[in-house]
C-alpha cells in the first residue's frame, strides 16, 4: 500500500468510527470497533474491517444494519475528508479478537499450572512491611557511614 493510500485509509477509519459511535441511530449497530480500513488504489472502494461484540446471530444483524448504513456513511466521509471520490464501503466482520481469545484458551489448556513456576523476581523485591537497611543500629543491614576496614 502506498502511502496515499494508507493515509485514506487511517481518515476514512477515524469518519466512520465516529460516524458509527456519534450518529448512526440504527438499532441494530451497537457494539462495533472499527478495527481497520483497506482502500483501492484507485481509492474507489474500501473494505471496512469490524469487530462486533456478541453472539454470531447479533453480529449479522450488525453487519446487515452497516450495510444498510453505507450510504449514510459515505456522505459523511464526502463531507469531511476531501477526495476527488468518495470510495463504496463495504463491511467485513474482523475476526482478529475472537481468534486471540481461542489462543488465549488453548494456551491456558496447554500450559502447566504449577503456583512454583512464580517470578523469582517477586522474591527479590522487599515488601512494604520490610523495613529497609538504612545503616542505623537495630536495622537490618551495614553501616554504610563506616569507613572499610
Amino acid at each position: 500500500m502506498s502511502r496515499r493510500t494508507e493515509k485514506a485509509a487511517e481518515a476514512i477509519r477515524g469518519v466512520v468510527s465516529m460516524a458509527i459511535l456519534a450518529e448512526l441511530s440504527d438499532p441494530r449497530v451497537r457494539g462495533v470497533t472499527v478495527t481497520r480500513v483497506e482502500v483501492s488504489a484507485d481509492l474507489r472502494h474500501a473494505k471496512v474491517h469490524v469487530s462486533v461484540m456478541g453472539d454470531e446471530a447479533c453480529q449479522k444483524l450488525t453487519l446487515r444494519g452497516l450495510q444498510s448504513a453505507a450510504g449514510f456513511l459515505q456522505a459523511k466521509i464526502a463531507e469531511r475528508i476531501e477526495i476527488r471520490y468518495t470510495p463504496k464501503l463495504s463491511f467485513l466482520l474482523d475476526q482478529g479478537v475472537k481468534r486471540s481469545i481461542a489462543v488465549a484458551q488453548i494456551l491456558q489448556q496447554v500450559l502447566p499450572k504449577d503456583k512454583d513456576t512464580a517470578a523469582p523476581d517477586d522474591a527479590a523485591e522487599p515488601s512494604a512491611a520490610e523495613p529497609l537497611a538504612t545503616g542505623e543500629p537495630g536495622s537490618a543491614g551495614p553501616d554504610l557511614n563506616e569507613p572499610l576496614p
